[in-house]
């Protein structure tokens, strides 16, 4: 199985993965992040090619079409600026996903919390712990399934992380060709 982390950080959500032996590729912006990644892939799964892991915008990966069996996206989607680049990193992510495959993402929501957020400029918040993010929402999460052409895995389901921030996770498996 192929497992693309868009949006890996040092990799805290690979360690699982990389001891398991799965073959693991991730993206990140922060370089820094990506040299901590590397690190721990080379301690747990030293045949891992290092090249797997670039320094690179979840929007613009240069991974190829259909290239992962699972992309995992855990809180990123949530720093984007705005609907369009929201949009660009979801689309790049479907892209490098294969038809049949499973997409994770964990993302900022105001499920559960609307009435705690203070909305800046489009869906751009102002969370309960003063953090500010791009938040989704149940019907937008729902529209996204289906303009993606994918179907819904698991029903969606929002943590509300000590009356701070909510956390939804969207699971999605995208269509298998015709």
């Amino acid at each position: 199985m192929r497992v693309l982390d868009a949006g890996c950080g040092s990799g805290r959500n690979l360690v699982y993965l990389l001891r398991a032996g799965t073959e693991v590729f991730g993206v990140d912006g922060d370089a820094h992040a990506v040299e901590a990644v590397r690190r721990l892939a080379a301690q747990l799964a030293p045949r891992l090619p290092m090249e797997n892991f670039r320094v690179e915008p979840v929007d613009a990966m240069t991974f190829p079409d259909a290239f992962a069996d699972v992309v995992v996206s855990s809180a990123v989607l949530h720093f984007a600026r705005d609907d369009a680049q929201f949009a660009a990193m979801l689309q790049d992510m479907w892209r490098a996903l294969r038809p049949g495959g499973l997409f994770f993402c964990r993302l900022a929501s105001t499920i559960g919390m609307e009435a705690r957020m203070r909305r800046m400029t489009g869906r751009r918040f102002v969370l309960p712990d003063g953090s500010e993010r791009y938040c989704v929402d149940e019907a937008m999460l729902l529209d996204f399934t289906v303009r993606l052409g994918g179907d819904l895995l698991d029903p969606l389901k929002t943590t509300i992380v000590q009356d701070q921030r909510c956390m939804t996770t969207w699971v999605v498996r995208k269509a298998a060709r015709p």
